[in-house]
């Protein structure tokens, strides 16, 4: 059992749960020897779903849990008064050491809120940013900040832009990823007060290779490895990459079977576009971790199907296996004593 990861799944989170969170368990649960899954949530309804397939039972267990948090509720009353929720119940298996790792596509203030208080943040980590994976051109780039915090300082950028590094080159091998700003012009003095007082925190930065600024239309060009933004942009950015994806997906296959021709002619590059295609699934890269916490918390979309959900908690074997948070702590430690 020790050279498991243990990973609590918050069951009853998401548009599609229990459903989409059982199958995606299971099907992580089949790929990986080494992983232990706990399901938290109403028990009658997971297993009802968990009868609909063949898995190790002996490497899956149901946390009882009779609430949800709700998407609309406010998240602190939420993680407070619903003591016995799902998302509360996996978290709680996070901050007693019996799980290595929490992935929920639940409520997003709730997460963030739990996640800090039944976490809690590394020493030296100023804010915890949501950082989910985005495809690019020349492959992925992470986007950090997406979601956590909206009224971030400068400082709070730089340990961003750090933490963003650090998982960059760790989990997916990109040496000494570029590290780029968002903002309105590639200029240095452009953009608002946030931006013009970070710029050259980054740049004194010693431990990071930071490339300045970068326009949003550049992103998906993939011009930086590691996005750097606070919430409010970050989230902007994550949803029209996502929306505008999605169209120009529907456009293409309408414009595929708008004729005999293009029928024929699809059928001729279906295999190419689809492999091309699913480089920009967002899907398949899992969900976003929240960095900076001691323990490992992941938020998936709160659509998210069973395929996110799968690669959502493989994603947490990965981090248990690099020590993320470790590296993070150990970074930020220095920094401190600099």
């Amino acid at each position: 059992m020790s050279k498991l990861v243990r990973v609590a799944v918050d069951a009853m989170g998401g548009d599609h749960a229990p459903q989409a969170i059982v199958q995606g368990a299971v099907d992580a649960l089949q790929m990986r020897n080494d992983l232990f899954i706990f399901l938290a949530g109403r028990e009658e309804a997971i297993r009802t779903e968990l009868a609909k397939y063949t898995y190790p039972a002996e490497r899956v267990q149901i946390v009882p849990a009779t609430e949800v948090i709700e998407t609309g509720e406010p998240p602190v009353h939420a993680i407070r008064s619903k003591k016995d929720s799902s998302m509360v119940a996996a978290l709680g298996l996070l901050r007693k050491g019996e799980a290595d790792a929490f992935v929920s596509a639940g409520s997003t203030g709730a997460v963030l809120v739990g996640g800090q208080l039944f976490a809690g943040k590394l020493k030296g980590v100023e804010r915890a940013p949501l950082a989910p994976l985005i495809p690019t051109a020349k492959g992925n780039a992470l986007l950090i900040d997406c979601g956590a915090n909206v009224d971030a300082r400068p400082s709070h950028l730089v340990q961003f832009a750090r933490m963003g590094s650090i998982y960059m080159e760790s989990i997916m091998g990109v040496k000494s990823p570029r590290v780029a700003l968002v903002n309105i012009g590639a200029e240095e003095e452009k953009g608002n007060a946030l931006v013009k007082e970070t710029y050259p925190l980054l740049k004194a930065c010693k431990d990071i290779h930071f490339v300045g600024n970068i326009e949003a239309r550049d992103i998906p060009a993939g011009q930086a490895d590691v996005v750097v933004c606070e919430a409010f942009v970050g989230n902007v950015i994550l949803k029209m990459y996502e929306g505008v994806g999605n169209a120009m997906i529907k456009k293409i296959k309408e414009g595929m079977m708008s004729s005999l021709r293009s029928k024929v002619g699809a059928l001729l590059i279906k295999p190419a576009l689809k492999a091309t295609l699913k480089d920009f699934d967002v899907s398949q890269y899992g969900g976003a971790p929240l960095l900076g916490l001691k323990g490992l918390v992941v938020k998936s979309h709160g659509s998210s199907d069973a395929n996110e959900i799968k690669n959502s908690i493989l994603q947490c074997i990965q981090f248990k296996e690099q020590n993320i948070s470790e590296k993070i702590k150990e970074h930020m430690n220095t920094e401190e004593e600099r």
